[in-house]
């Protein structure tokens, strides 16, 4: 079965690749997880946070933006503390930060999810790589995504962690052309 080279290192890898990456998602609770998710990963490689994820899930109350927007210094220290996540305060509490401002992102629009996707107009994009080298690390979409998102408060949200987010959410499908996923998706 051909798969995209990158998802190759690791059987974690190729299952986050085979069942998750890519997967036009729509819920809020999910699309929370992932943008936390591409944040913690800044600097670091994508399957360290893999192995973390059920930590980051345990820590942050199943990525529930009402519970973690309600997180005080106590538990930034006690999730400082957690070798289950990625200890780094600025990231800690960007994650925090960014659950308040996906709250008042819910009022304004009704959900995170009609947020997010009107970047693409609704639907997927859908592009035709041959090679992870063709790959971009930003887009004019990702561009503007970031932008409108530190304007509303979220941090670690450059446009590479917000093409990052596109691609794990499904808003782009980044799977190569040779890649059984790319046909799956659409």
């Amino acid at each position: 079965m051909q798969r995209c080279a990158w998802a190759e290192g690791s059987d974690l890898m190729r299952r986050y690749h085979d069942e998750r990456w890519g997967v036009p998602t729509h819920d809020d609770r999910l699309l929370f997880e992932l943008l936390v998710l591409e944040g913690a990963q800044a600097g670091l490689s994508w399957e360290t946070i893999l192995r973390k994820r059920h930590g980051y899930r345990a820590a942050f109350d199943g990525f529930r933006p009402e519970l973690v927007a309600g997180y005080d210094e106590t538990k930034i220290e006690a999730l400082l503390a957690n070798p289950g996540i990625v200890r780094n305060r600025m990231k800690v509490e960007a994650a925090i930060g960014n659950a308040r401002a996906l709250l008042a992102v819910v009022e304004e629009f009704g959900s995170f999810d009609a947020y997010v996707w009107r970047f693409v107009g609704g639907t997927p994009r859908k592009n035709q790589w041959q090679s992870l080298q063709e790959i971009p690390a930003h887009t004019s979409e990702s561009d503007a995504m970031s932008d409108h998102l530190k304007r509303r408060g979220f941090r670690f949200v450059g446009s590479t962690i917000c093409y990052a987010f596109m691609q794990a959410a499904g808003l782009v499908n980044d799977h190569t052309v040779d890649c059984f996923r790319y046909r799956d998706l659409g």
